[in-house]
């Protein structure tokens, strides 16, 4: 791994997901959260303040990124809230089938190298009746600008460790044997073409 990778890129990513209308967004999901909770790529713990302690009973944080690990450690001490970490990615999740309450996915389906087998071991993972719970930036639906994103997206993925600003969430979430219950969309940031959130949950189908 890179020293920007490592060392920049992780305070890169905490102050551009710490802006104030991604907490919002984290301020109306994470509550949600219920039981044993498995929250995908943890990151540096940007969550914690929004799970309510007397619904969860633990977090996996699934992290790979050692940078964001050694971020996270301020916002963990601070915390009630238990975290266990898992250091792998998204694609190989160590947990046993069947094992999770609520999966919560928030700023990370837009990096997910392999999305498809991702979202394939969160659907092993959760159990029958749990929740897969999501607030996701990704395609917009005005032409003018998803061809911005479709022209800037290879930079911006460069720069941001893999981020996408053109996958549709609702689509891949569906397409992995997901049924969604709730599902909210809208631009949440002036800059459009990294505005464009989907947020909502949804149940193995």
């Amino acid at each position: 791994m890179s020293f920007y990778e490592n060392h920049c890129l992780p305070h890169l990513i905490n102050c551009a997901c710490g802006l104030k209308p991604f907490r919002q967004q984290r301020q109306q999901v994470v509550p949600q959260a219920h039981g044993r909770v498995l929250e995908i790529g943890f990151g540096s713990g940007l969550n914690l303040p929004y799970y309510d302690r007397g619904r969860v009973e633990f977090v996996w944080g699934l992290e790979p990124s050692a940078g964001m690990r050694r971020r996270a450690q301020d916002n963990l001490a601070r915390s009630p809230i238990e975290v266990r970490w898992l250091d792998l990615p998204s694609e190989e999740i160590p947990l046993e089938d069947d094992s999770v309450d609520t999966v919560l996915l928030t700023y990370t389906l837009c990096t997910i190298p392999d999305w498809q087998r991702a979202l394939a071991e969160m659907r092993r993972v959760l159990k029958p009746g749990g929740e897969l719970i999501f607030s996701e930036h990704g395609l917009a639906p005005d032409p003018g600008v998803e061809r911005w994103q479709r022209r800037l997206n290879p930079y911006w993925s460069r720069l941001f460790g893999g981020c996408n600003l053109d996958r549709p969430i609702d689509r891949y979430i569906a397409q992995s044997g997901f049924d969604i219950g709730t599902l909210d969309t809208g631009y949440i940031l002036a800059m459009k073409f990294a505005g464009f959130n989907y947020w909502g949950s949804a149940r193995i189908r």
